[in-house]
């Protein structure tokens, strides 16, 4: 079993790195306690048919986990293949995002004493030790939610597990209207209608004799290619920046004839 631990400061992101290997097909639980972490992969592993890529993340508001933590991932290490990952932030960089986002610091929830200043201080020094056991350390304080995304697939995943972005083309008929859940809509209106062909109304887009009648004119055949092109150009930029799904619509009048 392959497990990835989350950890580092809080506001660095690990919210949206769990996301990301959840993106990529791993099982994820946040904020587990460090004391259960072997315990539970233990319990995972032999379930029949679970995932064998578990994600998992812990922070301070484990108060046990500078305390915890070097006896549970040397336990961990010896029973799965293990990566620990430590996001790292500037603190001027954190500072800034709590006060975006109003939220407390967790070591303020628990010490009402404390500013975010010396909240983030304090976290720094009860991580201390759990950074220095890091595989690989990334810093998050320049970076968007995508590159991120970019840094975790080159750094962690070596790319090589990161998943390829799922497409799903779907035909529609614009008299229904259109789905929000659409990324991309591509309008085939223009192209001849076989619905006026007596022995074709009746038919649909799956049917050959429908399919041998649109693409038999040369504006469907360079309408096609230009829909391929533009994705063949755009598709990686999507990739790239980390989206897991890409909907593509194909819209005619009735979503039976010549977007299928």
């Amino acid at each position: 079993m392959k497990v990835v631990i989350i950890t580092g400061m809080s506001g660095s992101g690990k919210s949206k790195a769990l996301n990301f290997f959840e993106d990529n097909g791993y099982y994820c639980l946040d904020n587990l306690p460090v004391k259960l972490l072997a315990d539970i992969i233990r319990m995972l592993q032999k379930l029949e048919g679970f995932s064998q890529k578990v994600c998992v993340t812990m922070d301070v508001r484990d108060a046990n986990i500078a305390k915890d933590a070097p006896a549970e991932l040397a336990e961990l290490r010896s029973i799965a293949k293990t990566k620990l990952v430590f996001l790292e932030c500037e603190d001027g960089v954190l500072l800034k995002r709590y006060k975006e986002t109003r939220r407390l610091h967790p070591l303020m929830m628990t010490n009402p004493e404390l500013d975010l200043a010396a909240a983030i201080a304090e976290e720094r020094l009860l991580l201390a030790e759990v950074r220095q056991s890091a595989d690989c350390i990334v810093d998050t304080s320049l970076t968007t939610s995508s590159e991120l995304r970019e840094k975790l697939k080159e750094e962690v995943l070596r790319n090589a597990e990161a998943s390829v972005m799922q497409i799903n083309f779907v035909a529609f008929g614009y008299k229904y209207g259109l789905s929000a859940d659409f990324d991309l809509v591509f309008d085939v209106r223009c192209l001849p209608n076989p619905f006026y062909i007596d022995e074709l109304k009746t038919k649909n887009g799956a049917d050959k004799e429908v399919q041998d009648f649109v693409m038999s004119h040369d504006a469907s055949k360079q309408l096609m290619q230009k829909i391929v092109d533009y994705l063949e150009c755009t598709i990686p930029m999507y990739v790239k920046e980390g989206k897991a799904q890409l909907v593509v619509g194909l819209g005619c009048t009735g979503g039976q004839h010549r977007s299928l």
